[in-house]
């Protein structure tokens, strides 16, 4: 009899945890999608041992040559994080929340997009693991992650639309 009133309470509170995390997403916590700072963002990349570069040798959001990261999601830093740590590549974001890239919802302005160094491993592992979406005309050939997030080859770098923070 124990037995079953252990399994039932397991039951139980499996049921309850699942409502609680059911309620917290509807209300838009389950995620972090929130706006960080530069210096935050930093911090986790350093941590993660993804590096960084800028062409201007900077980090001001007006400038162009510069990579700042200022307003970037949470769910973007977490989703390349996550991306390093699955495909066990190393990282070099070239392109953050500056201006200078196209707009839109989804845009690296809004936090939502990072640019990343093309090196080997990076294609094996996105071309190997993600859903080849197609060419996408003046953008590049684009694969798609289980999560929904994309991956573009556009030429140079790759563009990386963290829609959440899986890889």
């Amino acid at each position: 009899m124990s037995t079953t009133r252990s399994a039932l309470r397991r039951r139980m509170l499996t049921l309850l945890l699942a409502g609680v995390a059911a309620i917290v997403t509807a209300l838009g916590f389950s995620t972090p999608a929130f706006a960080i700072t530069h210096s935050s963002a930093t911090s986790q990349l350093s941590a993660a041992g993804i590096g960084w570069v800028s062409s201007g040798n900077c980090s001001n959001r007006n400038n162009p040559t510069c990579t700042s990261f200022e307003g970037i999601r949470q769910a973007t830093i977490s989703g390349i994080i996550t991306f390093k740590r699955a495909s066990g590549c190393a990282i070099t974001i070239t392109g953050g929340t500056e201006t200078g890239h196209a707009g839109g919802t989804y845009s690296h302005w809004n936090g939502y997009k990072v640019d990343i160094a093309k090196t080997t491993c990076v294609y094996n592992w996105i071309t190997s693991a993600y859903t080849y979406v197609g060419y996408i005309s003046g953008w590049g050939y684009q694969w798609r992650a289980p999560s929904g997030n994309l991956y573009t080859d556009e030429g140079n770098h790759w563009d990386i639309l963290y829609y959440t923070c899986g890889c």
